[in-house]
């Protein structure tokens, strides 16, 4: 470090320290009587004797007439009144850089497994504000996941975010260690967002594997931490991926899942007296989506391709954290259930999804045969209750019987075993001989 540097950093050091006293604990919120300081600020909180005292990380939420409301990153066991609280003055700071790949890290940034960050990591803020519009470079090129459903029906760009809708239990968690094993981006980062603390090894044992793990960093907030931790993994994981993408790299972002994060902030917004609006949640959780989700995709220097899971409640589509993210990213797949109780995985239910960007990054054959597939598809749906009574002959309509026709080659075509790798122009081929093949 040069010395002017050390200069710089010396200078930054504040003089004096500002300090307040803690006046009561209400459910996750603590109240205090000063310090002198910002929404988002981290403060500490000293609690326990001298000669044990020890101190909690919090962060200021909000202003209640002259008292400053804090909620911890970790528990509010150890607080009670009195205790010294002092600001840092600044906002939550991590470290990031190629010292992390391969690590799992809590939603502070710090290894879960104990073993320290490495040397020359840079600084840098969980919040960030979103690329400016203007120097957003389009999205001109698909990149290839790996699920042949995927890379041939719902081409996906580089830089493009996309949400997948699914209820618990229809293999949202494989489908994502599938596109981290498979995918051809430089970099995986994966945010577990209010995950049961069993699923989160299980993933990365099972279902990212090795061989993902050594080409992704993984930041992890289960479901019995604090509301701030998890919102802080989500936002902890998208400054990672920012990082990676500022040095040039085309990063493949992963969030399960973006409904708890919307959760953790409810619970936040009801403790310092927001009014529940639609469905119980909070005004601030309709606020903090676009500013969350608008940070991925692309930018001058790199991109990151995103797939943010949204856990839909009785696989009710139409719910409103559902609604909200639909609105705001670039396409979504749907996980249907009746699919994967057919045992078709992955389940997805390709007339309800849609990529927005695909028509602009494939070729006008790759398009055709998609929309022929989809229609042969739709088809066969659409007069599956007659045809499986028996009151559908054969002959009746050209249509549903080129349908018919196809539908077990369609359904085969659909499949795809997870350690399976198929590549997107494989993907490509099968699908063109696959709508070829009758004509």
């Amino acid at each position: 470090m040069k010395v002017r540097d050390l200069i710089s950093e010396v200078k930054q050091i504040p003089s004096f320290k500002r300090y307040g006293k803690v006046t009561r604990v209400v459910g996750l919120m603590i109240e205090s009587r000063g310090p002198a300081t910002s929404i988002g600020d981290v403060c500490y909180i000293y609690v326990g004797h001298h000669n044990q005292r020890k101190r909690i990380q919090a962060e200021v939420v909000g202003f209640k007439e002259e008292h400053v409301i804090l909620m911890p990153y970790t528990s509010v066991r150890d607080i009670s009144p009195g205790c010294i609280v002092e600001t840092t003055a600044k906002p939550l700071q991590i470290k990031v850089g190629e010292g992390l790949i391969g690590k799992v890290l809590d939603s502070l940034g710090t290894p879960m497994d104990g073993s320290g960050l490495s040397r020359g990591l840079t600084p840098v803020l969980t919040e960030q504000n979103p690329p400016n519009p203007l120097e957003r470079p389009p999205i001109s090129e698909p990149i290839e996941v790996g699920i042949r459903t995927i890379d041939s029906l719902l081409t996906v760009g580089k830089g493009q975010r996309i949400g997948i809708f699914a209820g618990s239990g229809v293999g949202k968690s494989t489908m994502m260690g599938m596109i981290a094993r498979n995918t051809k981006a430089d970099l995986n980062v994966i945010a577990l967002i209010g995950e049961r603390g069993r699923e989160v090894r299980e993933f990365i044992e099972h279902d990212l594997g090795p061989e993902g793990l050594n080409r992704s960093v993984v930041i992890v907030a289960t479901s019995d931490q604090p509301a701030l931790m998890r919102i802080k993994g989500a936002y902890t994981a998208t400054a990672i991926a920012e990082y990676f993408r500022d040095q040039g790299l085309n990063v493949m972002f992963m969030m399960d899942s973006v409904t708890r994060v919307a959760m953790a902030q409810r619970e936040i917004g009801l403790a310092i007296g927001e009014p529940p609006t639609t469905k119980g949640y909070t005004p601030s959780v309709f606020a903090i989506l676009p500013r969350l989700l608008e940070r991925t995709g692309t930018n001058q220097y790199g991109s990151i391709t995103a797939f943010y899971t949204v856990l839909v409640d009785g696989d009710d589509m139409n719910e409103p954290i559902a609604d909200t993210v639909r609105g705001i990213v670039d396409g979504h797949i749907v996980l249907d259930r009746n699919l994967a109780n057919k045992g078709q995985y992955p389940a997805i239910n390709v007339l309800k999804s849609v990529s927005r960007v695909m028509n602009n990054i494939v070729s006008s054959e790759h398009r055709q045969a998609a929309e022929k597939l989809r229609d042969l598809l739709s088809t066969y749906i659409n007069s599956e209750d007659l045809i499986s009574i028996g009151a559908y002959k054969r002959g009746s309509s050209l249509e549903i019987d080129e349908a018919i026709r196809y539908y077990p080659k369609i359904i085969s075509f659909l499949k795809q075993g997870t350690d399976q790798k198929i590549s997107f122009h494989e993907s490509i081929e099968i699908l063109h001989r696959l709508v070829q093949e009758g004509e």
